[in-house]
């Protein structure tokens, strides 16, 4: 978990591309890629701490997603703050913290 963390990281803050367009995209996609990185990353992170209590779980996703944001902005990269990517990813972590529940639940 620790080194897709740290990829996530540099993915999400490393400087803006002009996008090309590919016959697979269409709009609304970051928000897609969002919300499916980050649902890994709270699979990931409930597979390494599968104790944590919701409330701390949410508030360490949440809190990152936020950070990344407001870094992106600040930094000056061609990125900047975009509120549905914040919720894109509250969504991807909540999304990935029922399949853990879920899947955990079955194989026990």
């Amino acid at each position: 978990m620790p080194i897709y963390w740290a990829f996530l990281t540099y993915m999400l803050l490393k400087p803006g591309v002009e996008n090309m367009e590919y016959p697979f995209m269409f709009n609304g996609i970051d928000k897609l890629l969002h919300l499916s990185i980050f649902a890994l990353l709270g699979y990931l992170f409930m597979t390494t701490f599968p104790k944590i209590k919701f409330y701390f779980f949410i508030q360490i996703m949440v809190g990152y997603g936020m950070l990344t944001e407001i870094l992106q902005d600040q930094m000056g990269l061609g990125r900047s703050f975009e509120g549905l990517d914040l919720v894109a990813d509250t969504i991807g972590v909540l999304i990935g913290y029922f399949v853990f529940k879920r899947l955990t639940k079955i194989n026990f």
